[in-house]
Order: structure tokens, then C-alpha cells, then sequence
């Protein structure tokens, strides 16, 4: 727990290239290799915490749409969960999904961008991110059963999501969101309006 607890931490303060066992080890007063014990290398330990995350907003959708009838307010409940996924877990008190969410969009990518994705796809690893995507995919064929992209729209809104939060704060003019207390809200509100439009419904409109 305090491997997990600090790396957070430290991966939000130092940046993943910059972060290492070593420093790690200094933060929560443990031998560097007894963090080894647990992870092989830094890579596997910032897939475990991405795969969390995964887990974390699949969670945080189901429990959000279970009493929803309604597909299209699935979705709405979906991107916003996507965009938001900063609600504290008291059952995980290790865990500060606040800053993990920012470490997400900042280091994320890295745990499923290399050249090992193959191998590491093959053993299970990306199981949560798969999870998540077809939890979304399932709501975008509710409303639309002839829409044949279901997975890649669930992905991409994902990965937009996460994209757009970077830019805003760090590559502003590849972003129409701009920094401030609404640029969650006007990016749900942009997110919806692609997913909407592009998905139409049963009838094509």
C-alpha cells in the first residue's frame, strides 16, 4: 500500500521518466529491493496503477448507470465519469484517485505505448482497458445497433478525454477547452455532441 501510496505521488511530482525505485525507496524508508518484490521494473508498476484506474472507472460507470433505462443518458453518464473520475474511495485510502486521475493523463499512454505491446497484450495485460471499452461500446449499441464502431468510438472518447485535459493544460492552442473552473463541463459538453452526432440511432438520424 505505501508502494502504491507514494508512487503516485512521486510519478505526479517527478514525471515517470525522472521517478525510480531508488527514489521510492527513500520516500516510504523501505530497501529498493524490496520494491522488486512486487514490481519487476517501473514499467509493470505504472500499468498496475493505469490498470487500477481502468477498474476504477468501469466501477464508477456501472454504479452510475444502474437505475438508467434510458442509452443515451448512459452515455452522457459514461463521459462524464470519464472526464471526472476524481471521486475518492474510502475503501482505498492508499489510493488518491484525485492524483492518480492526473497521472493518467500525463503519464498514461506510456504503460500501452511501447514496443512490447504485443507480448504484454497476449498475457492479459490490457484485460481492464478491454473491460472498460466494450462497458462503453455496450451503451453506444443500445442507442444504435447498426453503428458498426461501437469499440473504436468507446476508445476514442476515452483517449480524448484524456487528451484534451493535456492539452488544455500544457499544448493550449490543440485544444478548443480552455483552462479554467468550466473547462470540465465544456468538454463533456464537447464530447457528448461528437458521440451524439456520430453515433445517430437505430433510425440512422
Amino acid at each position: 500500500k505505501r508502494i502504491l501510496e507514494h508512487s503516485i505521488i512521486l510519478i505526479h511530482k517527478l514525471g515517470f521518466e525522472a521517478f525510480t525505485f531508488r527514489k521510492l525507496a527513500v520516500e516510504i524508508g523501505s530497501a529498493e529491493k524490496s520494491i522488486y518484490r512486487y514490481f519487476e521494473n517501473k514499467h509493470f508498476l505504472l500499468l498496475f496503477l493505469t490498470s487500477w484506474y481502468w477498474e476504477w472507472v468501469h466501477y464508477l460507470i456501472t454504479i452510475n448507470i444502474k437505475n438508467i433505462d434510458v442509452p443515451r443518458r448512459k452515455l452522457e453518464i459514461a463521459i462524464d465519469n470519464l472526464v471526472k473520475a476524481t471521486s475518492e474511495n474510502p475503501m482505498n485510502k492508499h489510493i488518491n484517485e484525485n492524483l492518480l486521475h492526473k497521472v493518467i493523463i500525463n503519464e498514461g499512454g506510456k504503460a500501452y505505448h511501447i514496443c512490447e505491446i504485443d507480448e504484454e497484450n497476449k498475457a492479459g495485460l490490457f484485460l481492464s482497458y478491454k473491460k472498460l471499452v466494450k462497458l462503453v461500446a455496450n451503451i453506444i449499441t443500445d442507442i444504435n445497433p447498426n453503428f458498426k464502431y461501437s469499440h473504436s468510438c468507446a476508445s476514442n472518447l476515452f483517449e480524448m478525454a484524456n487528451n484534451q485535459i493535456y492539452f488544455t493544460e500544457h499544448l493550449p492552442q490543440l485544444s478548443s477547452i480552455k483552462k479554467g473552473k468550466n473547462q470540465n463541463e465544456d468538454l463533456i459538453a464537447m464530447l457528448t455532441m461528437f458521440a451524439t452526432r456520430i453515433i445517430g440511432d437505430k433510425n440512422g438520424i
